[in-house]
């Protein structure tokens, strides 16, 4: 299918934002509190971003006290059962609040609200839900609010708002509140077009789009202005960024445009489909300053007949030779992937392919999961008989595997000193300051929270499987 990108015009961002305006008015003059409440990956976290701008621009003062607050937005992940089982049961104890409280708005909103099976769940089976909607309706929340408040009343529930059916876009100018000034999310594009097997985000965060360069860069200056000096570009597949876009730029061109800003502050990118991952690339990380020596590459598999039965577009021998490319450019990288266990079919010979793959290359961390069935997938469709015990041995055999290659990568870093950027607390054993290295590994410090935000360099004196220790030195 060809590439498609469409953008929401100026003049509809302007009309959302006039539509903030005129609801702050109708609210009136009096304090009202709105919760976010975020599930899922770094990109859902930037959506919630937006959620609180709009929010805010509307009157509202964020909090976290679900007690306290006249509107409660929940917004949901899709890519696992457990994280939708949560979801439920915590929108679902909403159920008393909102006996007591009729007034106050609940939303549900994010990747499970694109699901037509789950919008007409919620219809029916969770009636606390007052607006529901997609991550495609994003851009649109305050008229989307603004009905709701319309249907419901500020006195009690006379309606509902369910919408899901906005073309994929790409909309600029939009209002955010973010999480802290020293990390920022830096969002470069949205939607899949790999289509793995097990994965339901090509069908609720739709086809791929990418914003153009200059937008990007603009809003990357802006955030180095404001002082932040960790800056995660976000996508489903950064990799292939620039596709569709009528300017001849890659994800490669966009690091270096990046780089280019004055200022001193590291370039983080989340996440690579290894098929797309390129020696352009792993030059550009190279021979970019500002850029991490980290990427996360996901792996899933060592197995190629699993790897085939995924839809990945590699083979175990084909990411090995990126590694070895990656290294070869990036002689510290450090390297982290995600495995998934107990995909239908994966005998025991598989998981030994994973095993063996996992050894041989020491990622220095993994995110480990159990294949969790998402209807709508082609996976979903795959009879599966192997006993739920036989996959959580294996589960635990890698997850073992990995926390000891973890540590022992981890040891191989005492003595050392790096120079981190301070960017939050701890309660860790009497270290109080949590850190990053370049290569993003955590660091536990000691020292006054007037630090968070500034660089050190830290000596590294222990260590653990998920952590390094240091002090600070001159």
């Amino acid at each position: 299918m060809p590439y498609e990108r469409t953008e929401v015009s100026a003049q509809e961002i302007e009309r959302q934002k006039e539509i903030c305006a005129r609801v702050r008015s109708a609210l009136g003059g009096s304090e009202r509190f709105a919760m976010v409440d975020t599930y899922g990956c770094q990109q859902n976290e930037s959506d919630s971003e937006v959620l609180r701008g709009y929010l805010r621009s509307m009157g509202y003062t964020m909090t976290d006290d679900e007690d306290k607050a006249d509107v409660i937005a929940v917004n949901t992940c899709a890519v696992r059962e457990h994280a939708t089982m949560r979801v439920f049961g915590n929108v679902g104890a909403l159920t008393h609040l909102k006996r007591v409280h009729p007034e106050r708005i609940v939303i549900l909103c994010g990747c499970m609200a694109q699901s037509a099976e789950i919008r007409e769940q919620v219809k029916k089976s969770y009636r606390m839900v007052d607006l529901c909607f997609g991550p495609h309706e994003l851009w649109r929340f305050p008229e989307l609010f603004e009905r709701t408040l319309q249907v419901h009343g500020l006195s009690g529930a006379r309606g509902r708002v369910f919408d899901a059916e906005s073309a994929e876009s790409v909309a600029e100018g939009l209002p955010r509140e973010r999480d802290g000034s020293v990390k920022a999310w830096l969002s470069i594009m949205n939607g899949c077009n790999n289509f793995c097997s097990y994965c339901i985000v090509p069908y609720v965060r739709g086809r791929e789009r990418s914003r153009r360069s200059g937008d990007v860069v603009r809003e990357a200056e802006s955030l180095v202005a404001a002082g932040y000096k960790d800056i995660t570009l976000l996508g489903q597949n950064v990799n292939s960024y620039g596709r569709g876009l009528d300017e001849d730029v890659d994800f490669a061109g966009l690091l270096r445009k990046i780089n280019a800003i004055p200022g001193d502050f590291r370039i983080r990118f989340m996440t690579s489909h290894p098929k797309d991952a390129t020696e352009r690339l792993f030059a550009a990380m190279a021979e970019c300053e500002k850029c991490a020596p980290h990427i996360h590459l996901p792996v899933q598999s060592g197995s190629d007949r699993i790897l085939r039965a995924m839809n990945r577009g590699y083979t175990a021998e084909k990411y090995l030779a990126q590694v070895d490319l990656a290294r070869k450019y990036i002689p510290n990288l450090v390297l982290t992937t995600d495995v998934i266990v107990g995909f239908p079919g994966e005998t025991e010979e598989d998981f030994l392919d994973t095993l063996a793959l996992t050894e041989k290359v020491r990622f220095d961390s993994m995110f480990t999961f159990i294949y969790s069935r998402r209807p709508g997938t082609p996976a979903a469709k795959i009879e599966d008989t192997t006993p739920r015990a036989v996959i959580q041995n294996r589960f635990d055999r890698l997850v073992e595997s990995a926390g000891r290659v973890s540590a022992e990568l981890h040891r191989a870093q005492e003595g050392k000193t790096f120079r981190v950027l301070i960017d939050g607390t701890a309660k860790n054993g009497g270290y109080t300051l949590s850190a990053r290295t370049a290569g993003g590994r955590l660091v536990h410090l000691r020292g006054d929270e007037s630090l968070i935000g500034s660089w050190a360099n830290a000596r590294i004196v222990s260590s653990n499987t998920f952590a390094l220790f240091g002090e600070i030195t001159e």
